[in-house]
């Protein structure tokens, strides 16, 4: 079987060889594909001759380890059997729900219609933490042996480090001097809350409705961590709202919640900031992200990065009174 290698053939990734993959596995497609918004990897919604389409995601080479993919699977299949309402990765012909094409790894899904929910009312509300209190249940009950860890070397210092040269000079002192304050009291603060599986990106956007119940998409960024990275995401990052107060009342009716967790927002907060752009930094090769960021190397991308951060920092200390 041909492993992964070759980044190039993922940026020229084409039509006709996403159709000719389909086709090796044994399915007939019409010839219409249509490419979904993914900035990480390549995804596709292929429309079949003999049955319903499926969604063919193309993971990025060089990101995820054969044995990372397989824990993502495998945590998305364990909540399909807890009763959990997810879409997990389809079995092919190799047996295994991971398979390579043309030097990239890949998988297929069923598709699954929804709405994203841009506003949730109470009810919504407490569909969704009762879900996500479900998802963290299946979710401790085993590590992550091959997927990241949120801790403040991996989402902290090699981001940080990974960004000394792309940060705009005249703020690389200040930046720096922030960042490291945030990832010093993320250290601190997270020193003894549990770290367990996780969504990792748990936004709005990865939450679907289908007028009937709600369903999360998109594990590809499942790590080890504090549930709180998936609460603070879905909640946007405020803990004093009558908003998240009826979250997390939902949220402890089938799961504990430590309220010490809540003085992580906003460091998670921070520690994203910085992580998606060290994302952007390392991924600049690809031909499309010069395209899809084109102020990333201005000087206005930073200061804004800056003030958002001093925001955050803003947050942080008075959360700490």
């Amino acid at each position: 079987m041909q492993e992964p290698s070759e980044k190039n053939h993922f940026y020229k990734l084409s039509p006709e060889s996403v159709l000719n993959c389909l086709e090796s596995e044994g399915f007939i497609p019409t010839g219409r594909l249509i490419p979904l918004n993914s900035y990480e990897n390549r995804v596709y919604l292929i429309y079949l001759e003999d049955r319903d389409p499926v969604v063919a995601k193309f993971y990025r080479p060089n990101r995820w380890t054969r044995e990372a993919i397989n824990e993502e699977h495998l945590f998305m299949l364990q909540l399909k059997d807890d009763g959990f309402p997810v879409v997990p990765p389809l079995t092919l012909k190799n047996k295994d729900t991971v398979h390579s094409w043309d030097g990239m790894y890949f998988s297929l899904f069923n598709q699954r219609k929804g709405r994203m929910p841009y506003d949730l009312n109470e009810k919504d509300i407490d569909k969704v933490a009762r879900s996500l209190a479900r998802l963290h249940n299946v979710g401790a009950k085993e590590d992550f042996l091959h997927r990241p860890f949120l801790d403040g070397d991996e989402f902290g210092w090699q981001d940080l480090d990974s960004l000394e040269s792309w940060i705009f000079p005249n703020l690389l002192t200040p930046y720096k001097n922030l960042a490291t304050k945030i990832i010093n009291q993320y250290i601190d603060l997270s020193e003894d809350i549990p770290f367990q599986r996780i969504h990792g990106d748990c936004h709005r956007g990865n939450l679907l409705s289908n007028d009937i119940d709600f369903f999360f998409v998109d594990f590809d960024d499942c790590i080890m961590g504090p549930v709180a990275q998936d609460l603070w995401m879905l909640l946007n990052g405020e803990t004093d709202t009558k908003q998240t107060k009826y979250f997390l009342d939902a949220y402890r009716e089938l799961r504990d919640f430590n309220k010490a967790e809540l003085k992580l927002f906003p460091l998670l907060q921070g520690m994203r900031i910085i992580h998606y752009s060290a994302w952007i930094a390392k991924r600049w090769e690809d031909p499309s992200f010069p395209k899809i960021f084109p102020n990333f190397k201005e000087p206005n991308y930073w200061y804004e990065e800056y003030s958002q951060l001093e925001s955050i920092w803003d947050k942080i200390t008075s959360l700490s009174k």
